[in-house]
């Protein structure tokens, strides 16, 4: 017998910090940003500033909805641009993983933070916009390096934290006219989408063996 080891499946280069396919990840994230300044065109230009009832109203089952639109919805052209920026860069690195990956941690933060506000907000009141989600692509920027034990990306976690780490006092009560609610929600939503990618680029062991069994043909 000619023993020879079996290899584990093969580890996803969950250490990259650029999209694989850059111009893609920025014509992606460039269309979203588009379809932000489309909706709030429509707004403004078609339903007279009225969209905005359609964001998340907590505890209300109709309010669940606005968990679906808050992200796509903004209180006016101030607001969208605050968000624009760390929207494109934030969500550009976070496709890193590929488009596949990126859509599953956009879903979680989406998701997770919208909630997160239906339960925890002020009663009467109405929030709309994709802080939550910049928030959340910040958040997963910030740890996915730990998970991963990529110096790459740690690396590039200071970067952001230095040039944006000012922004996390957000998830704190404070201004009364800012959801700190979808901002603390959107980053812990980061934090799980980042534990949950390194998991799953974690290098899987074959079936019924260790890593490196000695198997082989017998002769």
């Amino acid at each position: 017998m000619q023993p020879f080891p079996v290899p584990a499946a093969p580890r996803r280069p969950a250490n990259r910090v650029i999209p694989p396919h850059p111009l893609l990840a920025a014509m992606v994230m460039l269309v979203f940003i588009a379809s932000l300044y489309a909706v709030e065109l429509a707004n403004v230009v078609g339903f007279h500033d009225t969209l905005e009832r359609y964001g998340v109203q907590p505890r209300t089952p109709s309010g669940l909805i606005g968990v679906l639109w808050a992200p796509l919805l903004h209180g006016g052209w101030g607001h969208l641009a605050a968000n624009t920026v760390p929207v494109l860069v934030f969500g550009f690195l976070a496709m890193a993983g590929g488009i596949g990956q990126w859509v599953a941690v956009t879903v979680t933060i989406w998701l997770i933070s919208g909630l997160g506000v239906w339960l925890t907000a002020s009663p009467g009141s109405i929030t709309v916009g994709a802080s939550g989600l910049a928030f959340g692509w910040l958040a997963f920027l910030l740890v996915r390096g730990l998970f991963n034990r990529s110096i790459k990306q740690i690396a590039v976690a200071a970067v952001l934290l230095f040039f944006w780490g000012g922004v996390l006092w957000g998830v704190l009560p404070g201004n009364p006219m800012v959801s700190w609610q979808g901002h603390l929600f959107g980053a812990l939503a980061g934090v799980l989408a980042a534990w949950l990618a390194a998991r799953a680029s974690r290098p899987q062991l074959p079936s019924g063996g260790t890593s490196g069994p000695m198997l082989g043909p017998s002769r």
